[in-house]
């Protein structure tokens, strides 16, 4: 997946927005594989203004206790079971693991 500079994108959705071009031209112009890439840029524009252009360089970072907590939350209601994620709770997860091995990075 290509990245694009925020300045180029910006770029790109005001010469849309000016009405020159096209989604295709534009593509073509500037060497955009597809149209609808510009079509999301113009729509996130649109929505968001220029914040939607940007693209998020914040890293959440968690504590372990937040972790302990979801993965709690996540036994006692079977959530992931229901849901098709890669992470997987069952009958035989051990309540060891949150308390023991997650803080030593273990688990």
């Amino acid at each position: 997946m290509v990245k694009y500079a925020d300045n180029f994108k910006a770029m790109v959705v005001n010469e849309y927005l000016r009405g020159t071009l096209g989604y295709k031209r534009l593509a073509e112009k500037h060497g955009i594989k597809s149209k609808k890439q510009i079509i999301d840029w113009v729509n996130a524009y649109k929505k968001f203004g220029m914040e939607g252009l940007f693209r998020k360089r914040r890293h959440e970072v968690y504590s372990v206790q937040f972790k302990l907590d979801v993965l709690s939350f996540m036994k006692r209601t079977r959530f992931a079971s229901r849901n098709s994620t890669s992470l997987r709770i069952d009958e035989s997860f051990d309540d060891r693991c949150l308390e023991e091995e997650i803080p030593r990075g273990r688990c």
